[in-house]
C-alpha cells in the first residue's frame, strides 16, 4: 500500500509500505478520505511545538474508509463496514488520569502544563501511524461504524463529520438547550463555523456569529440560515459586549470560545461580558494571552467558565445519526478534494481554509 512518510528532517514521501496487519485489539481500514487540518504544515515543520510520533511516521488524525480485517479482541466490528475513523485515542484503564493520545498528529499529557509521561509516549508509539495511507492501522476504540442511511454519500463529504467534532464537545460541555441563544466566537475559523451551524442543528434559537472577518462572516450566516447574525469584533470589549448582547436581543444564554491561537483575549473577554446572570462561557481556543477574571463580576453574574478539550467518545456516532436523520446538514460543508499523491497541494489549499471550508485526501477508487 502507498502512504506518506514524515522523516526526522520533516521530508514527506509517498512510498510503498507492506499492508499493516491487525494487531490483538486493532483493525486495519482501506481509506477512502482523510482531512487535511489548517495548520498541519506548520506541525510537520516542526513551527509548532507538538509531539509528533518518532520518524518516519504516517500522518493523518480523522477518516472515512471501509474496515479491511480486524484482530484478536475485536468483538463488534467486522470486515466490509464503513466507518468513520478518531484519532483521539483514551486508556481505558481504572487510573484517575489514563493515557491519551491523538494518532497521527501528538502525543499528549494529562494537562497542558504537565508534561508527557511515559504511558503517554509509550501509547504512541504503539500506534504511531495516521490516515494518509490506502490502508490504516488503527485501535478498535478510535473507529466508529457509519450508519447505512449515509451509504451513498461521498466519503470527501463525509468527512465533514470531523470538523463538527470539535465544537460538539464544547456545545455538551456547555450544555446547550434548544431555544437558547449562543455565541460562537471565532466563527470564521475551521472548527468555529462549524459551531455555528451545529448549533442551529441542536435547536439554538439564535447563534451570533463573532469573528474579524466581515466577508467571511456574511459568507456564513448565509449558508447557516436566519437565526445567524454576524457580529464583526473591533478589540474593544465594551463596545463589542455591547454588539453581542444587541444582536442577541439582549440575552445571551452561553458562549462558545474557539478562536485559533489569538495574540489578545479581548474578544473573549467580550463574550465573556455579553452574558447573562448564570451565563456560560465554553473555553476550546488557544488565545495566547491569559483572561483576566474578577471575582465580584463572577459572584455577582453566577457565570460558568470552563474548559472543554475535544469530545465525548460517541461524538461522531451521534453526529452521522444526526446527518443520517437530515438533521446536520454535511452539505453546507464546501469540501475540496485533492487525491492522495497531491499532498502538498492539499497542504497548501488548507492553510487557506475559511468558515465552512473543508480539504481532504482521497484515496484511490473512493466516491468522491
Amino acid at each position: 500500500m502507498r502512504a506518506w512518510q514524515v522523516h526526522a528532517d520533516a521530508r514527506r514521501v509517498l512510498e510503498t509500505l507492506p499492508d499493516p496487519q491487525p494487531a490483538p485489539g486493532g483493525v486495519t481500514v482501506r481509506m477512502q478520505a482523510a482531512p487535511v487540518l489548517s495548520y498541519l504544515r506548520q506541525v510537520l515543520d516542526g513551527k509548532l511545538r507538538y509531539a509528533l510520533p518518532s520518524a518516519p511516521f504516517i500522518p493523518g488524525t480523522n477518516g472515512i474508509g471501509v474496515i479491511e480485517r480486524v484482530g484478536s479482541g475485536v468483538w463488534h466490528l467486522q470486515p466490509n463496514a464503513r466507518v468513520i475513523v478518531d484519532p483521539r485515542l483514551v486508556v481505558d484503564e481504572r487510573v484517575a488520569v489514563p493515557a491519551q493520545l491523538l494518532i497521527g498528529l501528538t502525543a499528549m499529557g494529562s494537562s497542558r502544563f504537565g508534561g508527557i509521561g511515559d504511558p503517554g509516549l509509550a501509547l504512541q508509539r504503539a500506534w504511531r501511524d495516521g490516515t494518509f495511507a490506502e490502508i490504516a492501522h488503527m485501535p478498535s476504540s478510535v473507529v466508529t461504524p457509519l450508519p447505512p442511511a449515509l451509504d451513498g454519500m461521498a466519503a470527501a463529504r463525509l468527512v465533514a463529520l470531523s470538523k463538527f467534532a470539535v465544537p460538539f464537545g464544547g456545545l455538551l460541555r456547555g450544555a446547550l438547550q434548544a431555544g437558547e441563544t449562543i455565541i460562537v466566537n471565532g466563527a470564521t475559523g475551521y472548527f468555529g463555523a462549524a459551531g455555528v451551524v451545529l448549533a442551529l442543528a441542536m435547536g439554538a434559537v439564535r447563534v451570533i456569529a463573532a469573528g474579524r472577518d466581515r466577508t467571511a462572516l456574511a459568507a456564513l450566516v448565509e449558508a447557516a440560515g436566519p437565526r445567524a447574525v454576524p457580529v464583526a469584533m473591533t478589540g474593544d470589549v465594551a463596545a463589542d459586549a455591547a454588539a453581542l448582547r444587541e444582536a442577541a436581543g439582549g440575552v445571551v444564554d452561553m458562549a462558545l470560545d474557539i478562536v485559533g491561537r489569538a495574540e489578545s483575549a479581548a474578544s473573549t473577554d467580550a463574550a465573556l461580558h455579553a452574558l447573562r446572570r448564570g451565563g456560560r462561557l465554553v473555553l476550546m481556543g488557544s488565545v495566547t494571552q491569559p483572561l483576566a477574571l474578577s471575582v465580584g463580576e463572577m459572584l455577582a453574574n453566577d457565570w460558568h467558565v470552563m474548559g472543554c478539550f475535544m469530545y465525548p467518545k460517541d461524538a461522531l456516532a451521534r453526529l452521522a445519526a444526526m446527518s443520517a436523520a437530515g438533521v446536520l446538514d454535511l452539505g453546507k460543508v464546501n469540501v475540496r478534494s485533492f487525491a492522495l499523491a497531491d499532498f502538498e497541494a492539499a497542504l497548501e489549499a488548507a492553510t487557506k481554509m475559511r468558515g465552512l471550508d473543508l480539504t481532504a485526501l482521497t484515496m484511490e477508487g473512493a466516491v468522491v
